[in-house]
């Protein structure tokens, strides 16, 4: 297996959440917390990690940001605390999202 690929959940300083992927977790995140990587997380500072899952190409983790993305707030919660019978039924009922 080569080098491994991650996907993150960030909290920022404002409650909201950022969704990236990157092949070096630590540095991405000193990266978002520095201020280097423009856009979204640099005017929430600090931003705290609150989930990663490792992939096995670029491509995979990418997938699965993207669909994280389109994903509503507790949703991604509910995938944050491991509770998968929660993210299945508001996959199914998008009304109560």
């Amino acid at each position: 297996m080569g080098k491994p690929f991650w996907v993150y959940i960030l909290k920022c300083n404002d409650d909201s959440y950022y969704t990236g992927h990157t092949d070096n977790l630590e540095i991405r995140i000193a990266q978002h917390n520095e201020g280097t990587i423009e856009g979204y997380t640099a005017t929430r500072l600090p931003v705290t990690l609150v989930f990663s899952e490792q992939f096995a190409t670029r491509l995979e983790a990418l997938e699965m940001e993207r669909r994280i993305k389109g994903w509503s707030r507790k949703k991604k919660e509910a995938m944050m605390l491991g509770d998968w019978k929660e993210v299945s039924r508001l996959a199914k009922n998008k009304a109560v999202q």
